[in-house]
């Protein structure tokens, strides 16, 4: 039996047959600065979406007008210079997200454990790992770990659009039916796509409603809080395979001082645990009457989960670890709702969606998005705008300002580290800078070759990775 292979096409006129692809790494290779440019892409870890810049930074002394030091892109190939995205989406830009991801590690783990600005002594203060989740807008199609089947009934019936109202298929984690309604015309849309919209408040409303449910266990007044313990948080936002915002939270109870005091001596992990879950099943946002939507309250879902972070290993008796949190928050981050079978791009028009390549379900959470933000009602929650996040407008990581250090710290030290700590411009040093947008992405051929630089790059940090876990397991 013959192999059906595919065949380039002939040559014409004597000339070998080139793809675009294989041209622009041709010109490119021939270029003068192709060195250069390989050291710039290579500096900025095969970023997959470059931003180009143009301009020059002059430092002098104040006192004599001596430039100290003089940098301009003139010099760099095409006259310009590529810094990274900082997408923190793995879908569109992986070296991005793992820096940002990494990031987010420690900056999560820091209001844990302490450092980078956090006292250490953070680490003896009460701490939960807390799961929220949507609640139910239809049955959907689900995994079962076990091996059960998904939604077993004894006398399966079907629903009036003539749907089952069972499944008994086992569906495994990749299996595209997973998340999707068992009737789309049962499913509620409109509460879905609303309950998106209202998830950053209904989060606010819990964290304040927290605070009271501890003042009243602690027998002080909410207004005395304040003077006696402080929380604090770090949340994560996450799709859902059915399109629905869940987060995952990290809360911290210090004294009234913030993180360099410890609570109380009432302050307890059975108190806290308590606080949030009370606040979890009474905490609603109410949305003010809609003619044609009528009136709709948001709470959350019954699947709430509280876990007191006690310790930095896991154990049968602590499952859930320092580390362990501070990892997990830190993967979510770079997820989107692409993960869910959306587009991390913004919907531009109705049109648009129909031709989307997305599941039918998001296609119709989508559809739901626009039709609503097209209300004068609804005007404030700017749903068409964010139609391609399914109406949830909240950022991917929040925490409060007390917790830990924030992410410009984080990127400031990492720039001081690359520089070596290299200061000695002198206290009387100016700056002075002049830098301009040119351009933004990869050629099919730089994008190529970025892509092997940052697949060298990875396989250079596992390889780097099992070396230093094999000198720590020797003797």
């Amino acid at each position: 039996m013959t192999a059906n292979i595919p065949r380039r096409p002939s040559p014409s006129a004597g000339r070998p047959y080139l793809t675009d692809t294989e041209r622009d790494l041709i010109r490119l290779a021939n270029e003068p600065g192709f060195r250069r440019w390989l050291e710039q892409i290579k500096a900025t870890g095969g970023c997959a979406q470059p931003i180009y810049l143009a301009g020059h930074t002059t430092t002098l002394d104040a006192a004599t007008g001596t430039v100290l030091r003089h940098y301009d892109t003139a010099t760099e190939p095409g006259g310009r210079l590529p810094i990274r995205c900082r997408n923190r989406r793995e879908t569109v830009c992986a070296p991005c997200s793992r820096l940002h991801a990494g990031d987010t590690f420690h900056l999560v783990r820091a209001g844990l454990l302490g450092g980078k600005g956090t006292p250490a002594t953070v680490a003896h203060h009460l701490r939960l790992f807390v799961t929220l989740t949507a609640p139910s807008f239809g049955a959907v199609h689900r995994t079962t770990p076990d091996g059960t089947p998904c939604r077993p009934r004894r006398d399966a019936g079907h629903c009036e659009h003539g749907q089952p109202l069972g499944c008994a298929v086992v569906h495994a984690p990749v299996d595209r039916a997973a998340g999707q309604p068992l009737c789309p015309h049962c499913y509620d849309y409109t509460g879905h796509v609303l309950w998106n919209a209202h998830a950053g408040c209904l989060w606010n409303r819990t964290t304040d409603s927290i605070r009271r449910h501890v003042a009243t266990a602690a027998g002080i007044t909410q207004s005395r809080l304040r003077d006696h313990a402080r929380l604090s948080f770090a949340k994560v936002a996450e799709y859902q395979r059915r399109g629905a915002i869940h987060f995952h939270a990290a809360i911290r109870l210090d004294g009234a001082t913030g993180p360099d005091m410890p609570p109380r001596g009432w302050a307890t992990d059975a108190l806290l645990t308590t606080a949030v879950q009370a606040a979890a099943r009474s905490v609603h946002v109410p949305m003010p009457y809609v003619g044609p939507l009528g009136e709709h309250h948001f709470r959350w879902g019954t699947q709430t989960d509280c876990h007191p972070i006690n310790g930095t290993t896991r154990t049968d008796d602590d499952p859930v670890s320092d580390q362990a949190v501070a990892a997990y928050v830190a993967k979510y981050v770079s997820k989107s709702v692409g993960d869910a079978g959306g587009t991390d791009r913004p919907v531009t028009s109705a049109e648009e969606i129909a031709w989307l390549p997305v599941p039918a379900h998001v296609r119709s959470l989508m559809a739901t998005c626009w039709r609503l933000g097209r209300l004068p009602e609804l005007a404030h929650l700017r749903l068409c705008a964010w139609t391609h996040t399914l109406g949830f407008r909240g950022h991917a990581l929040t925490k409060s300002r007390r917790y830990s250090t924030t992410y410009a710290a984080l990127r400031a030290d990492r720039t001081e580290h690359a520089s070596n700590g290299d200061t000695t411009d002198g206290p009387d040093a100016v700056t002075e800078s002049a830098w301009r947008y040119v351009g933004s992405g990869h050629t099919s051929g730089e994008s190529l070759l970025a892509s092997g630089i940052a697949e060298d790059s990875k396989l250079n940090r596992i390889a780097s990775r099992e070396l230093s876990e094999q000198s720590r397991s020797k003797p």
